[in-house]
């Protein structure tokens, strides 16, 4: 099937002949929903933590931090915003020229509440000799978005969105970029260091470098700490052969096999090569403004310290089956703090002999530890907190996306369209085992949770295959713990119109 040139590609991406083989396979067999216990609730797999618990936790991160651990930052920042001003897109294709729908009327009616709309006015003089009101005036709203969304102007349309201005301040415009490392300064900090990691594109590394290296110095003295930023690309070894619709490798046009990025799940082989002990995730347009931050900073440090805790007793729990010097009460009280704080359950289990029991809960307390805060589900798409079966057939907590669940199982989607609690990707990871080595991520995959998507490329119908998601599939094997956060941490930037909610503007 292969040539000596398709050999070579695939050698120079870093991918073996027999990961694309088990890639054709995914094609041609497709992927298994998942099997669901429920949706998990406050009570049933998530935590809701009082006052008085929250402020414990706040405290345990505090301490963790002062003891000298390293805390990363780990922002996945390589999207871009294309789809973020899609509606202006279409307003440019479109065959009328005024403001129609009421995405673009609302656009322009608050076209001057647009953090970047002083750098647009600037690029509307350069390229048209008029700013934008001289040009709305004129009836000419198209060279106001062209400048938007062109090369010659802004190129928010290609731009990622770590690099655009979403926050106006009294003195300048921010991007989200400044708004984490700012964020990193607040929380995420030890002993006067904080690091921050953005996964970028190749293309968008540069303009990236440069950004920090501007705004570096300001926030560092603001906070009096030493901020170290790192850039990583996705590697080309986790891209995935496309495939023609009868599941035979796609090739262009030059007879060459077309690979494709692998999606957000691929971050799993960056995150692996983090050399924390503490990792925070969080997407790069989940900012507010400094004026709103003191929810993000707390509830951040909450489920920091509820992730410092678990992992404590964790740890003791594992030095104690080391030790050999344990009764059937303490295994009875390993198997109460994996049930009912990592949410993890086996039938059967206290039926089991105590030397298969032992192995069990050695093998559920020994992998990387996540805490996901969740939000009370607002009818945002996208996926949420669900008790799942895995393989070994045990149930454990699990943040699944809409694609993993049968649409023609009727209890399924019930569970689905009643749950309570929604994923921002607002995650704290523990990536070290209890001697203090790394654990190698890529072991805890679940590779039977990709997903298969239809796209095209020269007007040819293809097949691409994702990899598990970085928070689903990718952290299956996770011991995962599920807390309720405010939904005052989660203001999300999906289009450009967004950035006129009040979260996102300046006070007033």
């Amino acid at each position: 099937m292969f040539s000596k040139e398709d050999i070579l590609q695939m050698q120079q991406k870093g991918i073996s002949e027999a990961q694309i083989e088990a890639q054709l396979e995914s094609f041609r067999n497709g992927f298994d929903y998942l099997k669901l216990r429920g949706a998990a609730a406050v009570g049933d797999g998530i935590i809701a933590p009082s006052a008085e618990e929250a402020e414990a936790y706040v405290q345990a991160w505090k301490d963790y931090k002062a003891e000298g651990h390293t805390i990363t930052k780990f922002v996945p920042a390589s999207g871009a915003a294309s789809r973020m001003f899609k509606n202006m897109f279409e307003f440019l294709d479109a065959d009328y020229d005024v403001p129609t729908t009421d995405f673009e009327k609302t656009f322009f009616a608050h076209i001057h509440s647009f953090a970047f709309f002083d750098a647009l006015n600037d690029a509307c003089f350069l390229n048209e000799g008029k700013g934008v009101d001289a040009l709305v005036e004129e009836g000419d709203y198209k060279a106001v978005v062209a400048n938007m969304l062109g090369a010659d102007g802004l190129n928010y349309g290609q731009l990622p969105k770590g690099l655009l201005q979403f926050h106006a301040y009294d003195d300048c415009a921010k991007t989200p970029v400044e708004e984490h490392l700012t964020e990193a300064a607040l929380y995420a900090s030890s002993r006067g260091e904080a690091e921050v990691h953005f996964t970028v594109s190749s293309e968008h590394r540069e303009l990236f470098q440069e950004l920090i290296e501007r705004v570096l110095p300001e926030v560092q003295d603001k906070y009096k700490i030493t901020c170290k930023v790192s850039l990583s690309e996705q590697k080309p070894s986790t891209d995935t052969i496309a495939v023609n619709m009868d599941n035979t490798p796609f090739r262009t046009a030059d007879g060459k096999l077309l690979f494709r990025p692998g999606g957000h799940g691929a971050l799993i082989q960056n995150l692996d090569d983090l050399e924390s002990d503490i990792v925070f995730i969080k997407n790069i347009d989940n900012v507010v403004p400094d004026r709103l931050k003191a929810d993000t900073v707390l509830w951040k440090q909450v489920i920091a310290g509820t992730l410092v805790q678990a992992q404590r007793q964790v740890f003791a729990y594992l030095r104690l089956l080391d030790s050999g010097k344990y009764s059937h009460a303490d295994l009875e009280d390993i198997i109460r703090f994996v049930r009912h704080t990592l949410g993890c359950d086996m039938p059967g289990l206290k039926e089991m002999e105590d030397a298969d029991l032992t192995i069990f809960l050695r093998k559920k307390l020994n992998r990387p530890i996540r805490v996901c805060g969740v939000v009370k589900n607002v009818g945002e798409p996208g996926g949420g907190p669900f008790q799942a079966y895995n393989p070994d057939g045990s149930v454990s907590l699990q943040i699944l996306e809409s694609s993993q669940i049968d649409k023609d199982n009727e209890a399924y989607m019930k569970m689905f369209t009643q749950s309570t609690h929604f994923n921002p990707v607002d995650l704290v990871c523990a990536i070290r085992d209890y001697k203090g080595e790394k654990f190698h991520l890529p072991d805890f995959v679940d590779p039977a949770t990709g997903f298969i998507s239809h796209k095209s490329k020269d007007g040819r119908e293809l097949k691409a295959l994702e990899l598990p998601g970085l928070w689903n599939g990718a952290m299956s094997d996770w011991s995962t713990i599920m807390v309720e956060v405010p939904l005052s941490t989660f203001n999300p930037v999906k289009t450009v119109n967004d950035l006129l909610r009040p979260q996102h503007q300046p006070e007033g």
